[in-house]
């Protein structure tokens, strides 16, 4: 299949006008295949040729103008339209196309908890031609319109309003239509069918409905009110900071099963992940993550939807905006008000880390920098949700909000239904400030890498001097926080000195130098903050003493990435974090701090020789939190502290004993996820069986279940159960992504390293090979989690760039490969660093 280049959409949109989508799907003909019958009226600005893409099973008939052309013509999955004259056109076509079981195009789905089935799009990038042919390219919008046959129980879902128009006579099939949408883009179009679990009601005169599978239907009615609420909030809000209203004529949003993203925001039908519909006992901090989320993909209805990118170069201009805009609008509208704090702990990080790997990149690359649709795909990551949200949050510090938004609104009133390049909103910046902020793009938008800025303190006469050391070459404005050790132990902020960095002048403070000085207080920059050596002995003693959260994550945030850099020892982290997280109030920074340790510290920084005493050191941490929260006053730090002992375990008896008890003394009760987790972690230890599994998943036949099950048989440590789980993976196909991903997950764990070492040169030609048959959706997958992670050594290392130069490599497999090589490259300098001892 050929990726669309630059160069080539440029052309077509040259050419042509596209104006309407008449979509056909029946949905009744059979589990593997449905058909597509679309009418694309469109129009040729001059003479010409170009093409139309899609990827059917079988391409029935096409016509032009009432011509039929050879459905022959056929290559790959472009089709040739050539001697167009200047005009409007009239394209038919009508195919066979296949479902899906990786997330891509139409995705089906059988729901083994009651047989129920589902289908739902995910037309992202180049997926739309799995399901219809199209002009498949953002800047040439159009209206959509879709005609849907489904089975008689089914419901259908789509853009704009459907409605059932009547029952086919042979079987009492419905047909179902949507409502015209405005001009949209291709990768923009979406349905979804299957008998729905709906909560619906009316806001601001809109029909609002929340759907979910039949199965889940108890649990998203549990969280329906929540839902609704954050979702009309937020639509308040952007009412009030956005001139421009909602362009669309209701708000659906579905929870859909084996969904790859966390979400999809398709005008009028977002479409999640179904594991926010909660099925356990979750945090609140979660709960946060789900309605940051909601307000996420509400606000892509402005950036992305009404105002689109015209290529792929500026997704920026998509996901920073809606990254910055979740967590600031959840922030103003609800009662999460401490969302910075949790991007701070866990969102901040992934930008960071991608910041510092060979496959870094822009926010806003540069049109070379992304010459076709496959290259597009690759830079989904960090860089451009977390760095680019950063990137604003500096911006709005820098010019004011009052300002930024006048720049937004000026942007939507200029381009709405239309697309949008990252010169046409710097100029829309510009119409409302004397700042240089086309200088501010260039420096922050089309650059890579991550500044690091150092204090240095000097006492003076009657006070103190700060100057800020900048390793790296952007301005940066923050504030830098002063904070004196009281009497009673506790920090207290004594100033908050505003910043502007690089400086000429020395500040100069008056009274005794800080006992501790933060930069980047209030994480409004986006940089590595460094400590100076009093700020850090204060700090690894009394950090759980500093009064504000999100200074405290700022400080956390400091020491891990010096033990990523190898400038603090694992150890003293781990040691840090015993200190301190059994008095820590935030359950954002727990969590974040819980997770690094075990995933990063004890898995990877340290040496195997190490681990268990790693994971001891967390056993007891989680000990002391639940003794805390014994009262029953903190639900959600009792949970992570139950997840962290049961990850943690190195002996089964305790965790076997909550199983066969069905509760952790004190509570909580076991839901199905804490079962499941206790399982895995006993499969790993050789403390349960395959028939411990197929009991569970008796009692829980769940997706979820099913999920778990699969985790837990290829975490079994027997050559047996390797040997089945690695044919599962990468040889027999059969595998949906979600199954996938689990099976990965149970098969490498660092306690089988003997049992799974002859796997490990095996990953790299067998994982090229399954990229190469099954599709980006699959090969990302492998690439995050069936990578040997564990295996940190030089020949896993050399293994793995050999693996680059195999030309059967597909892009994002490959920059998945690169950056797994640049962590592990990372690990084994940690390992081998001496930093400084602490205290």
């Amino acid at each position: 299949m050929s990726a669309l280049t630059r160069n080539e959409a440029q052309t077509r949109a040259q050419l042509l006008d596209v104006h309407h989508y008449g979509v056909t799907l029946d949905l009744t003909t059979g589990d593997e295949t449905f058909t597509s019958a679309t009418v694309i009226r469109f129009s040729a600005r001059a003479a010409g040729d170009t093409f139309v893409e899609l990827k059917p099973v079988e391409l029935r008939s096409v016509t032009l103008d009432g011509h039929p052309l050879d459905p022959a013509a056929l290559t790959g999955n472009r089709l040739p339209l050539t001697g167009l004259t200047e005009g409007p056109h009239e394209l038919r076509v009508d195919a066979t196309m296949r479902y899906s079981r990786t997330g891509e195009g139409l995705h089906r789905f059988t729901d083994p908890a009651d047989g129920e089935t589902y289908v739902y799009s995910q037309m992202f990038m180049d997926d739309v031609q799995r399901v219809f042919p199209a002009f498949d390219q953002p800047d040439l919008k159009a209206v959509f319109e879709f005609t849907v046959t489904a089975p008689a129980h089914w419901t259908v879902l789509a853009n704009g309003i459907t409605t059932r128009t009547g029952d086919r006579e042979r079987d009492g099939a419905g047909v179902w239509t949507s409502a015209a949408t405005p001009v949209i883009s291709t990768y923009l179009a979406a349905v979804a069918a299957g008998p729905w679990h709906s909560v619906t009601t009316e806001h601001a005169g809109l029909p609002f409905g929340i759907h979910c599978r039949k199965s889940l239907a108890p649990h998203l009615d549990a969280d329906a009110d929540e839902i609704l609420h954050i979702t009309t909030a937020c639509y308040d809000r952007y009412h009030e900071k956005f001139s421009e209203p909602y362009p669309f004529d209701s708000y659906d949003q579905a929870f859909v099963p084996e969904f790859n993203a966390g979400a999809m925001e398709n005008p009028g039908l977002v479409t999640f992940r179904d594991e926010f519909v909660f099925r356990s006992a979750v945090t609140d901090t979660e709960r946060q993550r789900r309605g940051m989320v909601i307000a996420h993909e509400m606000a892509h209805m402005w950036f992305g939807d009404l105002v689109t990118l015209a290529w792929f170069d500026d997704i920026w201009l998509n996901e920073s905006f809606a990254e910055y805009m979740g967590y600031q609008t959840l922030a103003e509208a609800t009662r999460f008000t401490g969302t910075w704090t949790e991007f701070g702990m866990e969102r901040k990080p992934w930008g960071y880390d991608a910041d510092q790997r060979p496959s870094t990149h822009p926010v806003a690359p540069g049109p070379d920098d992304v010459p076709d649709t496959a290259s597009a795909l690759l830079n989904f990551d960090g860089i451009s949700y977390a760095k680019g949200a950063s990137a604003l949050r500096q911006l709005v510090a820098w010019l004011g909000e009052k300002d930024f938004l006048a720049g937004i609104n000026t942007h939507f009133a200029r381009h709405k239904f239309a697309n949008a390049t990252l010169a046409d909103f710097v100029d829309s910046l510009a119409a409302h400030t004397d700042r240089d902020v086309h200088t501010w793009a260039e420096n922050w938008l089309r650059t890579t890498g991550i500044d690091t800025l150092t204090p240095r303190i000097e006492e003076s006469a009657g006070g103190w001097t700060l100057t800020v050391d900048r390793h790296g070459s952007r301005p940066h404005r923050i504030t830098a926080g002063a904070y004196e050790l009281a009497p009673d132990g506790l920090l207290e902020r004594a100033e908050l000195l505003d910043l502007d960095v690089p400086s000429e002048e020395i500040l100069s403070v008056s009274g005794r130098r800080p006992d501790l000085l933060v930069l980047n207080d209030g994480d409004l920059g986006y940089a590595k903050i460094r400590l100076d050596d009093t700020s850090l002995t204060t700090a690894l003693r009394t950090l759980s003493r500093i009064p504000d959260p999100l200074t405290r994550a700022v400080v956390w945030g400091s020491l891990r990435d010096m033990v990523r850099d190898g400038e603090l020892a694992p150890a003293t982290y781990l040691a840090t974090a015993e200190a301190h997280l059994p008095s820590e109030a935030d359950l954002a920074v727990v969590q974040g701090v819980l997770t690094f340790a075990r995933t990063q510290v004890a898995d990877r920084y340290l040496t195997p020789a190490h681990r268990t005493e790693a994971l001891t050191t967390l056993t007891s941490i989680a000990r002391v939190l639940l003794r805390r929260t014994e009262d029953g006053s903190e639900p959600g730090l009792r949970l992570a502290a139950v997840r962290s002992l049961i990850s943690s375990a190195t002996q089964p008896d305790t965790i076997a004993a909550w199983l066969a008890d069905g509760t952790v003394p004190g509570g909580p009760e076991l839901d199905p996820e804490l079962r499941w987790r206790i399982l895995a972690r006993l499969c790993v230890l050789g403390a349960a069986t395959q028939s411990d599994i197929d009991t569970a998943l008796a009692a829980d036949p769940s997706a979820t279940g099913q999920e778990g099950a699969a985790r837990c048989s290829a975490a079994l440590p027997t050559a047996e159960a390797k040997a089945a789980a690695w044919q599962r993976l990468f040889h027999d196909d059969t595998l949906s992504n979600y199954l996938f991903s689990a099976t990965a997950q149970g098969f490498w764990q660092p306690e089988q390293n003997e049992l799974v070492r002859d796997y490990v040169p095996r990953f790299y030609p067998d994982a090229v090979a399954l990229g190469a048959r099954r599709g980006p959706a699959i090969a990302e997958a492998a690439g995050r989690w069936a990578f040997p992670v564990h295996a940190a050594d030089e020949a896993n290392l050399q293994a793995g760039r050999a693996c680059l130069e195999d030309p059967d490599l597909i892009p994002l497999l490959r920059r998945k490969l690169v950056d797994q090589l640049d962590d592990l490259t990372r690990v084994l300098h940690v390992r081998t660093a001496t930093p400084p001892p602490r205290p």
